[in-house]
C-alpha cells in the first residue's frame, strides 16, 4: 500500500481532482483541510487530497514512481505541492 498527499490552495480544484481520482478507481481518496505549520488563522489552511492505493506496495518501484510523478504534476499545475509517499500510518487528521 502507498499513501500520497497532494496539497492545493483551492478547495474546488481539490474536490474536482479527488472526484477524478475516485472515478479512476483508487482505493481511498479524501479531501481534508490541512493547516500550515505554525499557523492558527483559518485562512492559512490548504486543501489536501489524501490518496491510498492498496495495489501499489513499493513507492520506489516503477508504478509507485509513476504515481508520484503524476501527483506532483497535478500539484504543480494548481500551485500546490506533493508530499512523497508515506508508510501505513493512515490519513492526516
Amino acid at each position: 500500500m502507498t499513501e500520497h498527499l497532494i496539497v492545493l490552495p483551492d478547495r474546488d480544484d481539490a474536490e474536482r481532482i479527488a472526484d477524478e481520482l475516485r472515478d479512476e478507481g483508487f482505493t481511498t481518496v479524501r479531501v481534508v483541510r490541512e493547516a500550515l505549520a505554525g499557523e492558527d488563522d483559518s485562512e492559512a489552511h490548504e486543501w489536501a487530497i489524501y490518496v491510498r492505493e492498496e495495489m501499489v506496495d513499493d513507492p520506489t518501484g516503477a508504478t509507485g514512481k509513476g504515481l508520484g510523478e503524476r501527483f506532483a504534476a497535478l500539484a504543480d499545475e494548481h500551485d500546490g505541492w506533493y508530499d512523497e509517499p508515506k508508510g501505513s500510518a493512515g490519513p492526516p487528521a
